[in-house]
């Protein structure tokens, strides 16, 4: 049977979570430009194509992971140069999340290099979360694996979604990292999904992973009970002395080809252009944002990693006619937008 048999393009566009492995690998065969074609009337469909929703990641906690993911500069098992450093107070959250707001950023994300958070760490994050949306922006967190009880009180203090990617397909994990399974990445989702949490879920490209790794990533995120909130896809930034420094780099319209089939397969959420835009050319962004890309992070630094300077980006917007989604201003029928962090979840 061949792919095209698999795949009803009249249905392009819904919303379903009964996606099959088949279909996906269809999607990923398309022609390019048909693939762009109809991830950009599904996504005109949902959200307003020139406006894309700004979000602001910093890393409250930095260093001394005692997890083995092997593209992370935080990992206490690699020699990166990353000092670690302790959880930011939250006086000093406050200020940074001022800052991101005069810039434009209307979601505040903070990230946290844990495995998963301690009683007395949590309640300090607890207040930042409560601060941050006093000052009118959403939250978004990501701190690492959570309980069912972690969780249902960071959706009390009012987080408004948390991020824990996958980052690849199940069968290529565990060349990825060791310290974790498939299955305690999927247990967080759900816990936060119970807990009533809009949930931020996705993958890095780069990973050493082949087309069938990234048809399964995408397959298992299009599957999950109710599909992410926001997808975030990273493209590696490779940090001299981890692992997979070194690794084979994603070729452009290989990454624009990704973007595109998350668009298709969750159609209302948002996906966005997460780390290593720092690698792409102008002309692959705006690539990116026709397949279907309409989230961005803000600011000079992701987590440990470079990011584009706010000028670069306004100045991209402004070629393309593109402007900042306004918090209180959703695309008809959208859902709201999600957070994510980077390459560390």
């Amino acid at each position: 049977m061949s792919h095209t048999t698999t795949l009803d393009l009249a249905r392009l566009g819904e919303v379903r979570t009964d996606w099959t492995v088949d279909e996906v690998r269809a999607l990923f065969a398309l022609p390019f430009s048909d693939l762009l074609f109809h991830a950009q009337r599904v996504h005109r469909t949902y959200f307003d194509p020139n406006r894309v929703q700004i979000s602001t990641l910093l890393s409250i906690k930095t260093g001394a992971c005692p997890e083995d993911c092997a593209y992370c500069s935080q990992s206490i098992r690699f020699q990166t140069g990353v000092k670690a450093e302790p959880l930011m107070s939250v006086e000093e959250v406050i200020e940074k999340a001022k800052a991101a707001k005069a810039k434009g950023a209307t979601r505040f994300c903070m990230g946290a290099a844990y495995r998963s958070p301690k009683p007395k760490q949590l309640a300090q994050i607890i207040e930042m979360i409560k601060a941050v949306r006093a000052l009118g922006m959403e939250t978004c967190a990501t701190l690492g694996m959570l309980t069912p009880e972690q969780a249902r009180a960071l959706k009390e203090a009012g987080l408004d979604y948390y991020n824990h990617n996958l980052d690849t397909s199940e069968s290529h994990y565990a060349k990825v990292i060791t310290t974790r399974t498939y299955q305690d990445r999927l247990a967080t989702l759900e816990a936060v999904r119970a807990a009533g949490i809009n949930v931020c879920c996705g993958g890095i490209l780069g990973l050493g992973e082949g087309e069938i790794d990234r048809v399964q990533f995408l397959h298992t995120l299009a599957t999950l009970p109710e599909h992410p909130q926001s997808v975030p896809i990273n493209l590696l930034v490779q940090v001299p002395g981890t692992p997979l420094y070194g690794a084979p780099k994603v070729e452009p319209l290989e990454l624009v080809r990704v973007i595109a089939v998350a668009r298709l397969l969750m159609p209302r959420s948002y996906v966005r252009l997460s780390a290593g835009r720092t690698e792409m050319s102008d002309e692959t962004q705006a690539l990116c944002f026709l397949a279907g890309a309409n989230s961005i992070f803000y600011g000079e630094k992701l987590l440990t990693t470079g990011n584009p300077d706010e000028d670069a980006d306004r100045k991209l917007f402004a070629r393309l006619g593109i402007e900042p989604e306004d918090a209180c201003a959703r695309a008809a029928g959208a859902p709201q937008p999600c957070e994510d962090a980077a390459t560390v979840s």
